[in-house]
């Protein structure tokens, strides 16, 4: 299911990474990056929560980073940055609720109980405790990655959507 969209989650991690790097080694890196791709993943299934949803996406494309570098101040004009078409697959709405999701526990456990509900989550064996629950060493990998005031403009482009959405799902859980 989530192939649909996993161009869109792959580019939002790695936007997430390159916005916010690691400044470790070989492993903290890989414990970085383990953490904005389940961040970027519970967004994305948030976000488009069916495969009718993930097919519109993949085939009208997420809208691009433009407008998060321009929240962060990135500068993109340089040769390091041209020729990167990954940039057009980043959802500016899956990175901001990515970057809640990182920045704010009770966000990423009502974001995790949510998509396993989800029709993302049918038949699949889920593990998202480096996202919900990071050790010690998951802290220090993502230190830029999960600082609330680093990613607070970015997490705030989207929060009021996300914590609606959020409450949305749990009332109709409720019901259930």
């Amino acid at each position: 299911m989530s192939a649909d969209i996993s161009p869109v989650i792959a580019s939002t991690a790695q936007w997430l990474l390159r916005s916010y790097p690691v400044t470790g080694g070989a492993l903290d890196v890989a414990l970085a990056e383990a953490q904005a791709r389940q961040a970027a993943t519970a967004a994305a299934w948030l976000r488009y929560p069916t495969a009718a949803d993930a097919a519109v996406v993949a085939l009208v494309g997420p809208g691009g980073a433009t407008r998060l570098d321009w929240v962060t101040g990135a500068d993109t004009s340089g040769p390091e940055t041209s020729g990167e078409p990954w940039r057009t697959w980043v959802d500016e709405v899956v990175a901001s609720w990515a970057a809640c999701l990182l920045t704010v526990p009770e966000l990423a456990d009502d974001a995790v109980a949510a998509v396993t509900r989800g029709e993302h989550a049918a038949g699949v064996s889920l593990d998202f405790r480096r996202l919900t629950r990071p050790d010690d060493g998951d802290r220090r990998a993502a230190a830029l990655l999960r600082h609330p005031d680093l990613l607070g403009p970015v997490a705030d482009l989207h929060r009021a959507a996300l914590v609606r959405h959020l409450q949305s799902d749990q009332l109709d859980a409720d019901r259930v």
